[in-house]
Order: structure tokens, then sequence, then C-alpha cells
């Protein structure tokens, strides 16, 4: 069931290795199908490697349905985020290193790019320390979105999601991005500016238009100066 699904699945994973955001086997993806079950990679799986029945499928309360593969050893906090905020289709989590990075310093991640505040809706919040394969990484999750796409897990990685995957993908891109441009200009100068809550709110509402099929973007949303 759900193969085309599943080949989504992959391919989102795939992606996670060429844009530097994990490493092997590092991370995991999951997403809902047929409103009340997810599919999830596999535990230990280099992603380029899988194929589509590597991926399992389970109820929000982790009985597999289908799938021989044991599922990745961060399911207990996916099925708690899936259950706690269904308005969410797809996790994705990942080691990506300069978010990651900032999480050893910073408590939040303050917004500097519009592309960030594009992919995540602003800010991101640095959650507390949770072990890989605890609930308590769902926990903090939910606790710490905030209205939010993505957190950063202090000495861990960073969770997005989002209505699909390639939201939640978005997401961990762009947030390496921004993570990545501060990093450069904190070694060029300590003072470092940041988007205004103005600006963010002006950058999530044009991202609405952006890409095909959609209306472009209205004046009135668009700076002037």
């Amino acid at each position: 069931m759900f193969e085309n699904e599943k080949a989504e699945v992959i391919r989102a994973g795939i992606k996670l290795d060429r844009y530097g955001l994990i490493a092997l086997s590092g991370g995991n993806v999951s997403c809902k199908v047929d409103g009340d079950k997810i599919l999830v990679t596999p535990s230990g799986m280099i992603y380029e490697d899988l194929v589509v029945d590597d991926i399992i499928l389970m109820d929000l309360s982790g009985k597999v349905i289908e799938g021989n593969r044991k599922a990745s050893v961060d399911t207990k906090a996916l099925l708690y985020i899936y259950n706690n905020m269904p308005e969410v289709k797809a996790v994705i989590h990942t080691h990506q290193p300069y978010a990651t990075a900032l999480g050893l310093i910073y408590d939040e991640f303050k917004c500097n790019l519009t592309t960030l505040a594009n992919a995540t809706k602003g800010s991101v919040n640095v959650c507390h320390f949770s072990s890989a394969a605890s609930e308590q990484m769902g926990i903090e999750a939910v606790e710490n979105l905030n209205g939010k796409l993505a957190v950063i897990l202090r000495h861990h990685g960073v969770i997005a999601v989002g209505n699909s995957l390639k939201q939640a993908l978005y997401s961990c891109v762009y947030l390496e991005e921004a993570a990545q441009t501060y990093s450069i200009a904190r070694s060029m100068s300590n003072n470092i500016a940041m988007m205004s809550e103005t600006q963010i709110e002006q950058a999530v509402k044009i991202f609405d238009y952006y890409g095909q099929g959609k209306e472009s973007v209205p004046d009135s949303l668009v700076s002037k100066g």
C-alpha cells in the first residue's frame, strides 16, 4: 500500500543527505497517510539504499500494519507529535550541523533571513536536551514549536513539521542556510542585523504566493523601500 507515498519518503531522505543535513543513516522521515496512519523510515539504513518495501506503515498507536523492518528509534517521539498536533502531515528529523551548533549557544535562533521566515514562519526555539529514542523529543517539539515549523534539539539536531514532506523539507533546508549565514556574519562582527516582527510577518505572507499555480504577490504586501 501507498507505494507512491513511500517513494516520496525515500526521495525526501535522499535530499537530506544531498543538502548536508544528515550523514549516512542519521535522522528520519515520516508522513501521515489516509488520515490516521503514518509512514516511517527504518532504523539504521542509508536513504539512498532504501526501496519502498523498507518503509514501515503503522497506525497512530504504533501498531505496524505493513513492513518487516525495524522502524526509526525515534518513532515514539514522532507518534507523540502526530497525536498531539493533528494538523501536522509530515515530520523530518535531522542532525544538521549549523543549526545544531547554534542550539549549543542560544535558547532561540532569531530570524535573520526572509527565507527562514518563509520556511519556518520566524524565529526558531531551542528545546531542552532529550535523548534519542525518547518520547520526550516529541514532547519538547510540541511544547516549543509555538506555531512555527521547526525546533532545534539541544545537543541533537532539528525537528521540522509541515502540511507536506515538501514543507517540512523546506523548513530544514532554509533553517540550515540561515544558521550558516548567521555563523559567517558572526565571524565578521558581533553586530548582527535581525529581522523585525513586521518584516517577518511580511515574509510569511508573501511566501503564501510562492510557486506555480498561485496569484501574484499583491503590491500591498511589498515594501516600497
